[in-house]
């Protein structure tokens, strides 16, 4: 990284990513970063709130909106979602629309694009997921995106294998508008430790239960402070709505909240550089998706 960059000579802008649920747009984040400041999980709608990735390309700082996958919205933790989706493009120097270049267009699709037809910011097409998707359909998506939508600029990219980053992120940062960095050259998000330790919790609930376990879920960090010899002592509740998913969560013996907890404690660890003791328990909770004070914890605005 270039600690001699001219102030004058820099660059800063907001680059909003949106797309739909599963489209790669966390990964994709991870990767300009360089590390990890979104989870991912194959199952749809991972990413809840705005999560915010600082990336450095030459003079220039990308500041890089993860938004959650814009879909249609049927309760308030899903309006909440969207709006949050929204919110995070808002007065964005560009949106990038990522598009899962396997699964193609869509009814999911619709509101997005009828979206972005309206707003005002400049707009650009990635094409992501190229290294698994039929090239012929690639041409089509895009001929057909491009009719609806006056895109600017079009990439075909893998975020899973890096094939076509490097392009993306040096055209990013030449898109980007001359101004004073936004943030100091070490920080790569905007995340709290105490969100962060959150997200890396509820993913692995997303990874080691796959389809068992429903989508309300959440984890709530209770309690996060650091001890005299320099570790992190970590207390957190995951909220489920139902007895049977709670039996699902703990597993045999409770053997699989503990399986949770050793890969969360793991990952922490290695993301914030110090020892980590991460202590759970599952709760449940009917009503969670109704209570203000969740949404406030993991970072979302209240919906009526």
């Amino acid at each position: 990284m270039n600690l001699t960059v001219d102030m004058e000579s820099q660059r800063c802008g907001v680059v909003a990513i949106v797309g739909a649920p599963n489209a790669g747009k966390s990964t994709l984040v991870n990767a300009l970063v360089g590390q990890k400041v979104a989870i991912t999980s194959p199952k749809a709608q991972t990413t809840r709130t705005r999560v915010m990735g600082v990336a450095i390309e030459g003079d220039a700082q990308l500041v890089l909106v993860d938004t959650p996958g814009i879909f249609a919205p049927r309760r308030r933790l899903d309006r909440a979602m969207v709006q949050a989706a929204w919110g995070g493009a808002q007065g964005a120097d560009l949106i990038a629309l990522i598009v899962d270049g396997k699964a193609g267009l869509g009814p999911k699709m619709e509101p997005i694009i009828e979206a972005l037809v309206h707003r005002p910011e400049r707009k650009w097409l990635i094409l992501n997921k190229v290294d698994i998707a039929i090239k012929e359909k690639l041409l089509v998506h895009t001929q057909k995106l491009y009719e609806r939508v006056g895109f600017e600029e079009t990439f075909f990219i893998s975020a899973q294998t890096g094939d076509g980053l490097a392009e993306l992120k040096t055209a990013f940062a030449n898109a980007m508008p001359e101004g004073p960095w936004h943030f100091p050259e070490d920080q790569v998000s905007d995340a709290t430790d105490r969100m962060l330790a959150a997200e890396i919790t509820r993913e692995q609930l997303y990874h080691q239960l796959h389809a068992e376990l429903p989508y309300a879920a959440a984890v709530d960090t209770e309690q996060y402070k650091e001890r005299d010899d320099g570790s992190v002592e970590i207390h957190q509740q995951i909220l489920v709505a139902r007895p049977t998913q709670r039996a699902i969560v703990l597993g045999k013996g409770g053997q699989r909240l503990k399986e949770i907890g050793s890969k969360a404690r793991a990952e922490l660890a290695n993301l914030l550089g110090v020892k980590v003791h991460l202590y759970l328990h599952v709760k449940v909770k009917e009503d969670w998706e109704d209570d203000r004070f969740i949404y406030r914890d993991i970072g979302l605005d209240w919906v009526d």
